[in-house]
């Protein structure tokens, strides 16, 4: 991907998931810490008992990590097929005949045309997220 777009992507990934770790994340690290130490203050609770406690607490931002890890590797893969897919076009072109320089400018075109339409996606996807987060938090 161009550098460009590749550092505008980036920047905007870096922006939700910034927003979705202050405004999510954080909360849910900070009730994980309370629950455990509510667990560790239960003076007739076995060792065992709370270790479970512990565990429980961490459930949710555990699920949390994950549902973020798991949107961003879909978001990744959907866009790295529509850059392949992009270079595809490309060979195709050069194997055909084309000029190498018309053919870096039709790269060039269809890896932006890939950027903006997923950066147009980030917006449903951060929606989706926080949505989902919520509902774990709850």
């Amino acid at each position: 991907m161009a550098e460009a777009q590749q550092s505008r992507m980036q920047e905007a990934i870096d922006s939700m998931v910034q927003g979705l770790e202050r405004e999510n994340i954080r909360k849910m690290q900070g009730n994980m810490f309370r629950c455990s130490a509510d667990c560790c203050e239960n003076d007739t609770a076995s060792m065992q008992q709370v270790h479970h406690c512990i565990e429980r607490c961490h459930v949710p931002l555990a699920q949390a990590q994950a549902v973020v890890t798991k949107e961003l590797e879909r978001f990744q893969d959907r866009l790295a097929r529509c850059t392949m897919h992009c270079n595809d076009k490309a060979k195709d072109s050069l194997d055909s005949g084309s000029k190498e320089q018309q053919v870096k400018q039709q790269l060039e075109s269809c890896v932006t045309k890939c950027v903006d339409d997923h950066m147009h996606l980030i917006p449903s996807m951060t929606k989706k997220m926080k949505e989902t987060l919520a509902a774990i938090a709850q």
